[in-house]
């Protein structure tokens, strides 16, 4: 099938799938402008920790391709005006935070002239684009050694071409599974409020023709007990060193009723989303608009209007929850401070 590829650079131009609009419309967006990037951000057009932290990258390349500055310096000013503003759309997902700490390191260093580094920009920008995607098949590849043939997983939120340059995380590791011939079967929690779940995990799944059923939230608890799950495979938009998780809210329910019933319980992200500094007591949960709870999609009020409403985007799932951490560099298992540590100082 064809690949889905969810945000691409087109000389001077970025162009994304507008997650907003799926399963109903596949929508294209373009823009030159960095700020109308941001803004895709922070509504959820673009969602995901990898795919933020691309379309972040390309949105500095914008800065820089559309930039008239003559100078060097007053381009660099120009970028670091353009990070600053992309730094602030979104607080959780730490793969913001990575690709402009790359670009910011890439634009301190000397050039001379801003035709030099508007190319260094571009080409680093597409260069994290190119990594993201081949992170995510290696994913894949090292996650499809914990799924046996016959397999139900069930999976939360969105991980797959949608919240990545392509081919996903955890849905990544689904697909190498159904591609490797394995004849396994998904459950798809619906992932309220804005249903990532239901509105692209399925309409990822159902496009590639692997077996998906979509459930509400809380049916997690009874599949459970009913025997129906042999694996849980989720994404994150942060992992700390201590192995502690945080991805969509709901993920520490199912990784409570997991444990209960002996469920393995996995996540998957590239080792960009480790955060290896922030302990678990700092890291910043994203509250976002109340009227998400209150309405479906934004039109559909389900209760009464104006009624106090919370609304945090992640939650925090403890380590001794968590079966393994599955990167594209291997598996991570228990004591999770000891063996990332040791992995990742040796990169």
């Amino acid at each position: 099938m064809e690949e889905i590829i969810s945000i691409k650079w087109l000389d001077g131009k970025v162009r994304w799938i507008n997650t907003l609009k799926i399963p109903w419309e596949e929508e294209y967006v373009e823009s030159e402008s960095y700020e109308r990037l941001a803004k895709a951000i922070e509504t959820m057009e673009i969602r995901g920790a990898p795919a933020i932290g691309v379309a972040a990258a390309f949105g500095v390349a914008l800065a820089a391709y559309h930039s008239r500055a003559e100078d060097t310096d007053a381009l660099r000013k120009e970028l670091e005006k353009a990070i600053d503003r992309l730094s602030k759309t979104r607080p959780t997902a730490v793969n913001l935070f990575w690709a402009l700490k790359r670009m910011k390191e890439l634009i301190s260093k000397d050039y001379v002239s801003p035709e030099e580094l508007r190319e260094a920009v571009i080409n680093e920008a597409n260069k994290i684009f190119e990594e993201d995607l081949k992170v995510n098949r290696l994913i894949g590849e090292v996650g499809n050694q914990v799924i046996n043939d016959g397999d139900t997983i069930l999976t939360h939120c969105n991980t797959g071409a949608l919240a990545t340059a392509g081919y996903g995380t955890a849905l990544g590791v689904i697909r190498s599974a159904w591609r490797s011939g394995k004849k396994i079967k998904v459950i798809a929690t619906e992932t309220r409020p804005v249903l990532q779940g239901a509105r692209l995990t399925v309409w990822e799944l159902v496009k590639e023709e692997i077996p998906v059923t979509l459930i509400t939230d809380s049916m997690v608890g009874y599949v459970m007990g009913k025997g129906l799950v042999n694996k849980v495979i989720v994404g994150a938009d942060r992992i700390l060193r201590t192995g502690h998780v945080i991805n969509k809210i709901g993920t520490y329910t199912i990784a409570v009723v997991a444990e209960k019933h002996g469920v393995p319980f996995y996540a998957a992200a590239p080792t960009s989303t480790i955060d290896l500094e922030t302990r678990p007591e700092k890291v910043i949960i994203e509250e976002r608009n109340p009227e998400e709870v209150r309405r479906v999609l934004g039109k559909l009020l389900i209760t009464v209007e104006n009624v106090p409403a919370y609304n945090p985007a992640f939650d925090m799932t403890p380590p001794e929850l968590v079966e393994g951490i599955i990167t594209e560099v291997g598996i991570f298992r228990k004591p999770y401070e000891e063996t990332i540590t040791n992995k990742l100082s040796r990169k």
